[in-house]
């Protein structure tokens, strides 16, 4: 590598998988007191994805990576690092990675989980980038998956109709380049301040276990939708201008924003504050509803697919989760 040339990390590939079964706005009406109307026009939501017994955060998050290994022409014995993003881990330990990892058989591999919910991709895709800018690897492997329909309570109106199953993955590579692509740059941020707008209660480090006194909604989500929203609009918004800026380029650059998919409305209104037309924002929420860390890793691979992303697009990616925890990357593709 000469003076002129860097190291950059590069998406190569995508992948996604979503379980078969589909839990529509109708179906949610037989259950608890709600509409598709009051869903959708609050949402955006129509449908979700609810995984099966057998189908957990490893093996949802396996078939995500094998797609993407497919697109990225790459065999797992290549694959240096793979780092799963998950708020719903197979078992406390070892990591859901590590059950990846053996499935793919990808021996050469380091393997472990990010905890950042709905951030977690961001977080994961910022680790990466450190590895591979600074030369220490050649491919890592990023998988966001989730199965929410384990710890939603499903008499919750208010939380149920939000979330859905599913996983994401990308493989990225070290290249040697003379002008700025891949991974331009990552921006990840948290405030354990505003833990309880979003959060699942039950633990074992805090409580211990003990079968005669577990809560079971203790271990669903609760979440105060109103104050959420807010933070989210301008932490999103915030962190979004901050990696444009870092990058010295403007709103009108980007090529298409692919932003967490967690409400229809959050999204609006951060496009709106950045002056984002909604042409250029990748939208799925309809279909699967918030997948958490799943979340952007799939719409990346739909708009790939759709030809919503080509080579030398601007891209734009931002998330708010639990924790609280947001973050944007700038990516050319």
């Amino acid at each position: 590598m000469n003076a002129t040339t860097r190291f950059c990390a590069r998406i190569v590939g995508t992948g996604m998988y979503v379980p078969e079964k589909v839990l529509t706005n109708a179906d949610l009406e037989k259950r608890i007191d709600t509409s598709d109307e009051w869903i959708r026009t609050r949402t955006g939501i129509s449908e979700r994805r609810i995984a099966s017994k057998e189908e957990s955060s490893s093996v949802l998050g396996l078939h995500a990576a094998r797609a993407a290994l497919k697109d990225a022409g790459l065999e797992a014995s290549e694959v240096d690092m793979i780092i799963v993003c998950t708020s719903t881990p197979d078992v406390l330990f070892p990591a859901t990675a590590c059950f990846v990892q053996r499935e793919l058989r990808a021996s050469r591999a380091a393997a472990y989980d990010v905890s950042a919910v709905c951030s977690g991709f961001v977080y994961g895709l910022s680790i990466a980038e450190q590895y591979l800018k600074s030369g220490r690897y050649r491919h890592i492997l990023v998988i966001g998956a989730e199965v929410n329909s384990r710890i939603v309570d499903w008499d919750d109106r208010s939380t149920c109709i939000l979330f859905g199953d599913g996983a994401g993955a990308v493989v990225l590579r070290r290249e040697e380049v003379a002008e700025p692509v891949g991974v331009l740059s990552t921006h990840i941020y948290s405030d354990g301040s505003l833990s309880e707008l979003i959060h699942v209660p039950g633990g074992i480090g805090l409580n211990g276990f003990s079968g005669g006194a577990i809560d079971p909604k203790q271990y669903c989500i609760h979440m105060m939708g109103n104050q959420t929203f807010k933070v989210a609009v301008k932490r999103m918004s915030e962190v979004c201008r901050e990696a444009l800026a870092f990058n010295g380029m403007e709103v009108d650059a980007v090529s298409l924003v692919v932003p967490h998919q967690a409400n229809q409305r959050i999204i609006d209104a951060v496009t709106e504050k950045l002056a984002i037309p909604a042409g250029k924002v990748y939208v799925n929420i309809h279909k699967y509803g918030n997948t958490s860390a799943a979340s952007i890793p799939i719409a990346l691979c739909e708009a790939r697919e759709a030809g919503r992303i080509g080579e030398g697009d601007l891209v734009l990616l931002s998330v708010v989760g639990a924790g609280l925890t947001w973050g944007a990357a700038l990516l050319r593709w």
